[in-house]
C-alpha cells in the first residue's frame, strides 16, 4: 500500500487511510508524516520504519534504500504500508516504488492524500484558482538543481496561472531573480508559507520586486510551500487559521 499522510495536520487524513494503518503489519513512515497519525491509528503490533529523505543530510535514507525497504517486507507476506507526507503522486519519487514494486510482481493499492499545495493554500486562505485572479494551477519545482530552459522560464514569469513551488525554499531569492528577469511584474503576490496546516504555521507575503529586500538572508523551516500569482493577495481578507508560529509578515523597506 502506499498512502498519503496529507500536508501536516493529523486530521486530514482519510478514513481509507485509517482502516490501512490498523491492518498494516509494516509501515515505512516519511520524515513529513505527523507522529500523531501512526500513535492514533496504527496497530501497536505494527513495526514502525522511520524512513525520511532529507535532502543535504547524508544520514537519511536514500530512495533506494526505502524501495528495498517495501520490497523485503512485502516479499516476506507482510502487509506493508508506505506513508508519504502529502499525496502520494506530488513530488514523492513514487515512481521509483511503483517500478520495484511491478519488477517484483507484488500487488499494490496507492490511496491518495491532501497535498502540500491543497493544505497549505486552505490553511492560509488562499485559493488556487480564483474568478478574477487566475484559471489555472502549475505545480513546480525549484530545488537548487532544478533547471528549466529559457522558454519554459519566460511562460513561467509571463503566465496569469498561479505558480505552486515546492522545495524553493533554499532556492528561493534565485526563484525570484529568475522570474523577473524573464518579465513577471513585479508587483506579483508571493507567499512562503511554512509548516502549512500545524500548530507552527507561519505565512510570509511580499512581491516580486521586494521579496530580495525585506528578505535578503531568507531563512525557511522545513517544509516550506511557495506560492506565487495574483490569488495571494486574497490571503489578508480570507485568512482563518490561527497558529503558534507567528502572524503574517508583511515587512517594510
Amino acid at each position: 500500500m502506499l498512502a498519503g499522510a496529507g500536508p501536516g495536520d493529523p486530521e486530514l487524513i482519510t478514513l481509507k487511510l485509517q482502516k490501512r494503518l490498523q491492518e498494516a503489519e509494516v509501515i515505512i513512515v516519511d520524515r513529513l508524516v505527523h507522529p500523531d497519525i501512526i500513535q492514533s491509528h496504527a496497530s501497536a503490533s505494527a513495526r514502525v520504519i522511520l524512513a525520511g529523505k532529507q535532502g543535504y543530510n547524508d544520514a537519511s535514507f536514500t530512495q533506494e534504500e526505502i524501495t528495498e525497504l517495501i520490497i523485503k517486507y512485502a516479499s516476506e507476506g507482510k502487509k506493508v504500508l508506505r506513508l508519504k507526507g502529502g499525496d502520494v503522486a506530488f513530488f514523492s519519487n513514487v515512481l521509483d516504488e511503483l517500478i520495484g514494486l511491478a519488477e517484483n510482481n507484488i500487488p499494490f493499492e496507492i490511496i491518495p492524500g491532501i497535498t502540500a499545495a491543497s493544505g497549505a493554500s486552505a490553511y492560509a486562505g488562499i485559493p488556487l484558482t480564483a474568478r478574477g485572479h487566475a484559471q489555472g494551477v502549475r505545480f513546480l519545482t525549484f530545488n537548487p538543481n532544478t533547471t528549466y530552459d529559457e522558454n519554459i522560464l519566460k511562460e513561467l514569469a509571463q503566465t496569469d496561472d498561479t505558480l505552486v513551488c515546492y522545495m524553493a525554499s533554499k532556492n528561493l531569492s534565485n526563484v525570484v531573480d529568475k522570474l523577473l528577469e524573464y518579465g513577471a511584474y513585479s508587483e506579483t503576490w508571493i507567499a512562503v508559507i511554512e509548516q502549512s496546516t500545524t500548530s507552527q504555521q507561519k505565512v510570509s507575503v511580499s512581491t516580486l520586486g521586494k521579496f530580495n529586500l525585506q528578505f535578503p538572508n531568507p531563512s525557511f523551516a522545513s517544509p516550506s510551500l511557495v506560492i506565487i500569482g495574483s490569488v495571494v493577495s486574497l490571503h489578508e481578507k480570507f485568512k482563518w487559521f490561527q497558529s503558534g508560529g507567528g502572524e503574517e509578515v508583511f515587512p517594510e523597506i
